[in-house]
This record gives structure tokens, sequence and C-alpha cells, in this order.
């Protein structure tokens, strides 16, 4: 089978209160299929959740997020934790 990759999403707000949002979230489940790794709320700045989720299909995860359009600008990058991305690292220094 496919192996699970990571995804960090960046969310930025978009038309939106903090409220909006909150009450959305309260009700908003992440889809079966998704494993979440890590969602923050920072304080403070224009990102308003960054989260990371592990999964072998980025269609869940763009189905996940496109429930959210309306509220947050979203920006999906691949991503590799620190450890193996200095494993990564250490074999292309071979």
């Amino acid at each position: 089978g496919k192996s699970a990759m990571l995804f960090m999403s960046i969310c930025k707000e978009k038309n939106s209160t903090a409220k909006e949002r909150i009450a959305r979230r309260a009700k908003w489940q992440y889809p079966p299929g998704l494993k979440v790794l890590a969602e923050y709320w920072p304080q403070g700045s224009d990102i308003v959740v960054i989260n990371v989720v592990e999964s072998d299909n980025v269609g869940l995860l763009m189905a996940a997020l496109s429930d959210w359009d309306d509220l947050m600008q979203i920006t999906v990058v691949p991503a590799v934790t620190a450890e193996d991305g200095l494993k990564l690292a250490a074999n292309m220094l071979k």
C-alpha cells in the first residue's frame, strides 16, 4: 500500500471572526483516514490555525479543508519531521 505522508496546513484568517471559526470548529471533525498529529491556534498573527496531519490520501485532506474555504485562506505543504529530515540529509551526504 501507499505510505502515509505528513501534510502541514497553514490557515490565515479570511473574512471571518474568531467567534465564527470557533463556533464551526466546535461542531466540525476531521474525516476518518486523516490522522491529526497537531493542531495549534497561534495568537496575535494573521495565521489562525496550523495543523499537521498524516494520510496516504491527499484527497481526504483537500475535501476536509474545502469545508473552511469561506473562512480561511489555506496553504497545504508536504512536511517531514526533523528526525526524518536529518536521516534524509545524512543519506544525501553519503
